[in-house]
């Protein structure tokens, strides 16, 4: 084996130790947001907390989140990735502890505002990071293992949730505070573990058009309708896949008459069939490419896939057993996961890689302004008695608009060219 052979071994090796790091993040990331609708019950034994509350408390985690995409896009293309998602850890992990000390609404909300803060730089960094070590035909892929993280994270949280409720009275503090002091304590040990291991990587390409050119503001980006298109798609989808994740575990403890057990039990499954969809979107994409597909065939057959998954959840309210109720919830998180891998590509694949944290950042606001809608939405429906069906059919219509509208704003995926005067 030749030096040459050696040195391509272990950048190839590198790639995917540095996947695997940025997946047990977005893995934490999820973890720390499930917190607040597994433990709610508990939680309403010191908190009092009903349905338009508990909207409101996502929305506040939300708001944040879907600003700070943006704002963390912000700072990642200023201090780097290995600086930027340090400090973005380390914020939401300390966020996320902060919860455990609440004594009313109020600071729940400070501290729900403050999670959304840190965690909205968390798929920015990622994108970046994949971005930084991968050539476009391995980056779905990449994405795939990452997003796959998300249901890492939600797959966890409901034994390791009801784990700590049950037997977590230590120190005098109710279990369900030692949730999030668990939780954010894994963030920052993961925090260490960054700053110890990544380091940009010293091979990165340089594309002459892309140093000349200017890097896109905001308003250039937003100028183009591929991008208007891509945010508002995002917009639609994470509408639902944000109901699905903050109103499942209320969902299935209202309408199904789930217990600690069984949420401990079969709550996780939905969210291990989203980590399956994740690593088949990314792989059915990379497999199109590497069989003559261009970038553009590729990401919207795979999409197409993803977005058909979606509609059967309308047909859950008429389930007759917790375990339809699982299978359909099962196949939507499925396809959504599929869908979003898919979708955090497509920055990749349309901006160039300076412009990655603040594309990436938009289309991150869309999804979290989108789940805003949603949650306000569905906070709504049940407070005034229509239940969660309307709300489950408005849900399961939502990606294939988004799809049509993907189709319709961006004809051909490839590369967008930015000069000072945007062309809309």
């Amino acid at each position: 084996m030749t030096v040459l052979d050696r040195a391509r071994e272990r950048l190839h090796a590198g790639r995917w130790t540095i996947a695997a790091m940025i997946t047990v993040a977005i893995a934490i990331s999820y973890l720390d947001r499930q917190t607040l609708p597994w433990a709610i019950k508990y939680i309403e034994a010191d908190i009092p907390i009903g349905n338009q509350t508990k909207a409101f408390l996502d929305s506040a985690f939300l708001a944040t989140y879907g600003l700070m995409y943006l704002g963390g896009g912000w700072l990642l293309d200023r201090v780097g990735t290995r600086c930027g998602f340090l400090i973005i850890m380390i914020f939401w992990s300390l966020a996320c502890a902060s919860h455990g000390l609440a004594g009313g609404i109020a600071a729940l909300v400070i501290s729900r505002l403050a999670l959304g803060v840190g965690e909205g730089g968390g798929f920015p960094a990622a994108t970046r990071a994949i971005a930084e070590w991968f050539p476009v035909e391995r980056r779905a892929a990449a994405m795939g293992l990452v997003n796959a993280g998300t249901a890492v994270g939600a797959v966890v949280a409901p034994p390791l949730i009801a784990g700590i409720l049950a037997y977590g009275h230590w120190l005098d503090f109710a279990s369900w505070r030692w949730v999030f002091f668990i939780t954010g304590g894994f963030g920052l040990l993961w925090a260490l573990w960054w700053f110890l291991t990544y380091r940009t990587p010293s091979h990165e390409e340089t594309y002459s058009a892309e140093d000349t050119a200017p890097i896109p503001t905001v308003t250039m980006l937003l100028a183009r309708r591929e991008v208007r298109g891509l945010v508002a798609a995002k917009f639609l989808s994470d509408g639902a896949w944000y109901f699905y994740l903050f109103w499942l575990p209320k969902y299935l403890f209202e309408a199904h008459g789930f217990d600690l057990k069984q949420a401990a039990t079969i709550g996780w499954i939905p969210y291990a069939a989203s980590g399956v969809g994740s690593l088949c979107g990314g792989w059915l994409s990379s497999r199109l490419l590497s069989s003559g597909r261009s970038v553009n065939a590729a990401r919207k057959i795979a999409l197409a896939l993803s977005a058909a998954c979606m509609p059967w959840v309308m047909f859950a309210p008429s389930a007759t057993s917790v375990a339809a109720v699982i299978a359909i919830f099962s196949l939507a998180f499925f396809g959504q996961q599929s869908w979003s891998t898919l979708v955090m590509t497509l920055p990749t694949d349309l901006a160039p890689r300076r412009a990655l944290g603040r594309l990436a950042g938009l289309v991150g606001l869309g999804g979290a302004f989108g789940g805003i809608v949603m949650g306000q939405a569905a906070g709504w429906a049940l407070d005034a008695g229509l239940g969660y069906t309307p709300v489950l059919i408005l849900a399961a219509t939502l990606h294939l608009i988004a799809f049509a509208l993907i189709c319709l704003s961006i004809p051909r995926i490839t590369p967008l060219i930015f000069t000072r005067k945007a062309v809309s």
